[in-house]
C-alpha cells in the first residue's frame, strides 16, 4: 500500500514537472519572438515570399463597376529579369518582359513591340489595380524600406505584428510608405497599406490564402483594391508555382518577346 502512494506522488511530481516545462518553453519562445527587430521580421517575410527563381502559372480576376474579367498567365522569373505571358483567349500571346529597370511589352495582333516607361509605369497592368511599375520591384524589401516594428495585433484570428516601412532615400519605389501586417507564427504577409508622400492611402492588398510550397509560406490568393477609383478590385490567385526551376535558355530576350 505503501509502495503505491509513493508512485502515485511520485506521478503527481513529475505530471507537475511537465506543465511547469511546457509553460516555462512557452513563455521563452514568446520572450524570444518579442526580441525580435522589424528588419529581423521582415526577413523572417522574404524568406518565405522573395522569389529569385520560379515558374508560375496565375489568373487574375478583375472587377471595375460591375464588370468582371478573367485574364490568365504563366510566367518566368530569375532575378531581375521575368517573362509575363497572358494565355485566355482575348489575350493571348500578348507577354511581358523584364530586365533589371526596362519593362517590355507585346502585342500580337499588331506584332507590336513597345517599351513601357515614365507615367505609363503608374497605370494598372492589362486594366488591373497592379501597376507595371509593381512589376518593376524585385528587389528584397529591407532594401527597399527602413522599418519600424508598431506592435502586434490579431488580424483575422492570425497573430500578427505591425509594422511601417519608410522608402530608403534614393530608392526608386512605387509607393512612398507600406504598413504591414505579417503572420507572427508563418511569417508571412496578411495585408499591405500602400501611402503616397503625401500620406494618401493608394492602395490595399489582402491575402486570401496562405500554403505550405516546398518548405516555405507562400501567399496564394490576394485581392488588391486602387483607392484612387471607385468599385475596382482584382483578385490574384496562383495555381502553380515552382522555385528553382530549369529555364529555357534566352527566355529573357527581345528576341524571345515577339
Amino acid at each position: 500500500m505503501f509502495k503505491a502512494k509513493v508512485n502515485k506522488q511520485k506521478l503527481i511530481f513529475f505530471s507537475t514537472a511537465a506543465v511547469l516545462m511546457l509553460l516555462l518553453l512557452s513563455f521563452n519562445s514568446a520572450l524570444l519572438a518579442q526580441d525580435l527587430t522589424a528588419d529581423e521580421i521582415i526577413n523572417r517575410r522574404d524568406e518565405n515570399e522573395y522569389v529569385i527563381t520560379a515558374y508560375s502559372e496565375a489568373e487574375m480576376i478583375i472587377k471595375n463597376s460591375g464588370r468582371t474579367q478573367t485574364k490568365t498567365m504563366r510566367s518566368w522569373q530569375d532575378g531581375d529579369n521575368a517573362l509575363a505571358e497572358f494565355t485566355n483567349p482575348r489575350d493571348r500571346g500578348t507577354r511581358f518582359l523584364k530586365r533589371d529597370d526596362d519593362l517590355w511589352m507585346f502585342f500580337p495582333q499588331a506584332e507590336d513591340l513597345v517599351k513601357i516607361s515614365g507615367h505609363m509605369l503608374e497605370q494598372g497592368m492589362m486594366g488591373s489595380d497592379f501597376s507595371y511599375q509593381d512589376m518593376l520591384e524585385s528587389d528584397k524589401l529591407t532594401e527597399l524600406y527602413d522599418f519600424e516594428l508598431l506592435g502586434e495585433e490579431e488580424y483575422e484570428g492570425r497573430p500578427a505584428y505591425k509594422l511601417e516601412g519608410v522608402k530608403v532615400p534614393g530608392k526608386e519605389v512605387s509607393y512612398y510608405r507600406r504598413v504591414v501586417w505579417i503572420d507572427r507564427e508563418r511569417f508571412v504577409g496578411l495585408k499591405e497599406e500602400l501611402y503616397a508622400e503625401s500620406g494618401r492611402l493608394l492602395k490595399v492588398a489582402t491575402v486570401l490564402n496562405v500554403e505550405e510550397i516546398e518548405g516555405r509560406w507562400y501567399p496564394t490568393r490576394m485581392i488588391m483594391e486602387n483607392k484612387l477609383r471607385q468599385n475596382t478590385s482584382t483578385e490574384f490567385i496562383v495555381n502553380e508555382i515552382q522555385f528553382e526551376p530549369e529555364l529555357p535558355e534566352d527566355i529573357f530576350t527581345l528576341e524571345r518577346l515577339r
